[in-house]
């Protein structure tokens, strides 16, 4: 039977080097037995709206570009009744997510890891009524990725969010909150907060913690109180940079469920993309929700 392969992919996406891979891949599909329907975005929301609309008539989708391009095929599949596997070839600047799976930075081989890898059921995010896959995040550093231009993140790629963030570190955001999770209750000023299922965030490895499971229903979560001093300040970011958990500072800890609340509206992040203003939050890890492709060859992640 004809195996039908839906392929939606960002020309924009990092250095836009899926101009340079976009027949070989298609060409790795093709002899794989697939039949290929390349799909280039063309404004923020087609990838989702593709999804919704296509992914019923397809055994495979498969998708190429950063995090915010999956983003939006991974919210489409979610709004699907029926969940068809998602394969993932990574374009971005950074690829946070692609990172904990462990998926190939070379984009052919991505693609080859794809017809030849194994089904992997992972969880996924809902964030009030949005769907996030990896990060939801406030605070310090957070709007640099949905603010930092195109063409400064495909020059400068990852080093392009450390200059945006530096620029910005004299005027610190401070915002007191009210966190809830499994009875438990967390008030106070907080400079920064994220609720994640990822090995990596912001280009940085082991950031989210020790012992990260993408499929067991839990999100690592880690907020970082504001500092009353430079000095604070300082002990903080050497912490964040050196992937350690400073006590008097961070508060870690897995959840399945979160409420945030705040006097104020504070901006939101979702997998690097602007999730809105919000006084209420509501986050809630959808266990298992996804079906994602990913390389055979590696046992690192568990099934």
């Amino acid at each position: 039977m004809e195996r039908k392969l839906l392929f939606i992919y960002n020309p924009h996406a990092g250095k836009a080097q899926i101009r340079s891979n976009l027949l070989d891949i298609i060409d790795i599909f093709t002899k794989a037995g697939y039949t290929v329907t390349a799909r280039p975005t063309q404004k923020r929301g087609d990838a989702e709206e593709a999804v919704i609309n296509r992914s019923r008539d397809y055994e495979l989708v498969v998708c190429s570009g950063g995090d915010g391009t999956l983003d939006e095929v991974v919210t489409g599949m979610m709004k699907c009744e029926d969940k068809t596997p998602i394969g993932y070839v990574p374009a971005g600047t950074t690829n946070d997510f692609a990172r904990s799976l462990k998926i190939s930075g070379n984009m052919q081989k991505a693609a080859a890891d794809i017809v030849n890898g194994r089904d992997y059921a992972c969880d996924a995010g809902i964030f009030n009524d949005d769907i996030f896959v990896y990060i939801a995040a406030f605070g310090l550093f957070t709007d640099v990725s949905y603010e930092t231009k195109q063409q400064v993140k495909n020059v400068l790629g990852h080093l392009a969010y450390v200059l945006e963030g530096v620029k910005r570190i004299s005027s610190i955001p401070v915002y007191h909150i009210k966190a809830e999770h499994e009875g438990e209750v967390l008030e106070g000023d907080y400079m920064f907060g994220m609720i994640t299922n990822s090995r990596s965030v912001g280009g940085f490895s082991k950031i989210t913690g020790k012992n990260v499971d993408l499929n067991d229903g839990l999100f690592e979560v880690t907020l970082i109180k504001a500092p009353y001093n430079m000095a604070e300040l300082n002990l903080i970011i050497t912490s964040i940079l050196g992937s350690r958990i400073h006590g008097d500072y961070m508060q870690t800890f897995k959840t399945s469920a979160i409420t945030v609340e705040s006097a104020e509206e504070i901006p939101w992040t979702l997998d690097g993309e602007f999730g809105g203003k919000h006084k209420a939050v509501s986050i809630k890890n959808a266990f298992q929700a996804l079906h994602l492709i990913i390389p055979d060859r590696d046992k690192g992640i568990r099934q």
